[in-house]
């Protein structure tokens, strides 16, 4: 075993692209794959190598790294890769797919020979480009040492959480905390504005307090100013607040506001904002 792994990374869009290029640059051999070639072929001159099927990309890797948007892209993109897997591979699974989806993923994951690690990561677009997310590290033990140097060089820091299955579940609760501020940022604006207050004046209320947060300015910013560019998609918080209502009804959890915060997500989504980022729920208020 050498100190750097041979890497297939599978899904190279808004995060994937910012981790290739994090690995890439960390000196890791690395093939990557995704559905459209045209957004995996500018990592070329970054040093992967592009391939132009998932089982081109996983043959003689000694990790594959999934980033692809639900549990059903990376079933697909598995079942594609079969041919070019071999056994004992790890399978560092990074994409957000709630609990019932990392069960889904280990089993297959068993069924095609590869050691299974969920570990999916907190940050969005800037913090990938930057080597800069958080890892939420869940599995087996003899597995870490292999997947060390990849996620040293696309996180700041990696927490180990036990059993696979364990990353999901804290991704699961920190993306429910991210969803419930942006939509309570988007309502306390749009209440600002229906009471005949400059919602600016909130921002500027807040700043520095105890009831800040970096988000807060941020988000409230880009939704003030119309700048919607996404580093968190709205399609991805749509979905991500669904896994979170099924996890939570299947662990008889009591979350009444993140069903409202769901509808309200789901809501921007159908009105066609899908591609935006996810503070575009404010255009729906």
């Amino acid at each position: 075993m050498t100190d750097q792994p041979t890497v297939a990374l599978l899904g190279t869009g808004t995060m994937g692209a910012g981790m290739a290029r994090r690995i890439a640059a960390a000196g890791i051999p690395l093939r990557v794959w995704n559905r459209t070639r045209e957004k995996a072929e500018p990592l070329a001159d970054a040093g992967a190598t592009v391939a132009d099927s998932p089982a081109e990309a996983v043959r003689g890797a000694d990790v594959v790294l999934t980033m692809l948007f639900d549990t059903g892209s990376v079933v697909s993109a598995l079942e594609a890769a079969r041919d070019g897997l071999a056994e004992g591979t790890v399978l560092l699974q990074q994409s957000t797919v709630g609990v019932e989806g990392t069960d889904r993923l280990r089993a297959l994951a068993d069924d095609l020979g590869l050691v299974y690690v969920d570990a999916p990561v907190l940050g969005t677009k800037q913090p990938a480009e930057d080597g800069a997310l958080v890892v939420l590290g869940s599995g087996p033990e003899q597995a870490r040492e292999r997947v060390a140097p990849v996620l040293d060089a696309i996180g700041s820091r990696t927490l180990w959480l036990g059993e696979a299955g364990q990353g999901t579940r804290l991704k699961l609760v920190a993306n429910s905390w991210v969803l419930t501020v942006v939509e309570g940022i988007a309502e306390a604006l749009a209440l600002a504005s229906a009471l005949g207050v400059d919602p600016r004046q909130f921002l500027e209320v807040v700043r520095g307090g105890a009831m800040d947060a970096p988000y807060v300015q941020l988000k409230g910013a880009s939704m003030l100013e119309g700048d919607f560019t996404p580093s968190f998609g709205l399609d991805g918080a749509a979905k991500d607040a669904s896994l979170i209502l099924d996890a939570a009804r299947g662990a008889g959890a009591d979350v009444e506001f993140v069903e409202v915060v769901q509808r309200h997500f789901a809501r921007a989504h159908e009105a066609g904002h899908g591609d935006l980022d996810l503070s575009a729920t404010y255009l729906t208020h």
